[in-house]
């Protein structure tokens, strides 16, 4: 195992946040809006607090996604770069977005909002993952 990346693990966590800010503002803000409601779901909180509590839990995920890369090691990744994108991918697709999913369907929380969240993390993750392969 090579060592982690920490600075990636840095950079993918703002990486990620920039991710939010559009997904969750100019692009699909809205339309949250829309199901939640005014004074619905994030709205109790101030955002500072908000991309506080997301910036620490997207340093546990980037944290781990940095220590998977690790254990594959450069040289492998180097060879073979389109694990950074098929591990990081594979991480929200195949654990992230059905967990998200299985919990909205209990709550019964629209199929839209489902996809606007779900997307969000295929594409955060994908962007933690062109982070590792850039640096």
């Amino acid at each position: 195992m090579g060592p982690v990346n920490w600075l990636a693990v840095l950079v993918a966590v703002f990486g990620a946040l920039a991710v939010s800010a559009a997904w969750y503002g100019p692009m699909f803000g809205r339309a949250r809006l829309e199901v939640v409601g005014p004074g619905g779901l994030g709205i109790r909180r101030s955002p500072a607090r908000t991309t506080a509590i997301t910036a620490a839990l997207l340093f546990v995920s980037a944290a781990m996604m940095g220590h998977m890369f690790a254990r594959v090691g450069t040289e492998t990744l180097a060879v073979k770069w389109w694990l950074y994108f098929m591990m990081s991918g594979g991480l929200a697709v195949a654990f992230v977005i059905p967990s998200l999913w299985i919990s909205y369907t209990h709550q019964r929380i629209s199929t839209r909002l489902a996809l606007i969240d779900g997307g969000f993390w295929l594409v955060a993750y994908l962007a933690m993952g062109l982070v590792f392969f850039l640096l």
